[in-house]
């Protein structure tokens, strides 16, 4: 049977799996985000909450397997139209945030997603100082 081609839901959602599970631990706070994000953002409008967990197994099986992680970010940047490349990166920055810790691991996913697609390092550094703000505790 052939698989049905990959849509920008699909990229999109490998990104947010990526960020989460990179090291090694995908919370249940991560998990619901990602729920809430599907549910709630413009970009997943039209989109079936139930294929988020067949989309998030595919990915994590993808990323599992021999470099896996290139393969992955090479799926997301052919599958995703240019003009997603930010919003897949603020999605990232969005999961890895939420627990307010941001580990190495998670630090090299955001240099390989921003080289992957070729994002300046203003924009990206705009993102990453909005999730700080949105995150910061008392």
């Amino acid at each position: 049977m052939s698989r049905p081609e990959l849509t920008h839901f699909d990229a999109l959602i490998y990104v947010m799996v990526m960020a989460s599970a990179v090291d090694s631990a995908m919370s249940d706070t991560e998990m619901a985000r990602i729920g809430h994000i599907t549910r709630s953002l413009p970009v997943f409008e039209g989109f079936d909450e139930n294929d988020l967990t067949r989309i998030a197994h595919d990915c994590a099986g993808i990323v599992s397997g021999p470099e896996g992680m290139d393969i992955a970010l090479e799926i997301i940047r052919d599958t995703l139209p240019k003009r997603l490349y930010d919003t897949a990166y603020a999605l990232a920055v969005e999961i890895m945030s939420v627990d307010q810790v941001i580990r190495a691991e998670e630090i090299r996913l955001l240099q390989l997603l921003r080289d992957r697609l070729h994002l300046d390092k203003l924009t990206c550094a705009a993102i990453e100082r909005g999730a700080i703000a949105r995150y910061r505790t008392v």
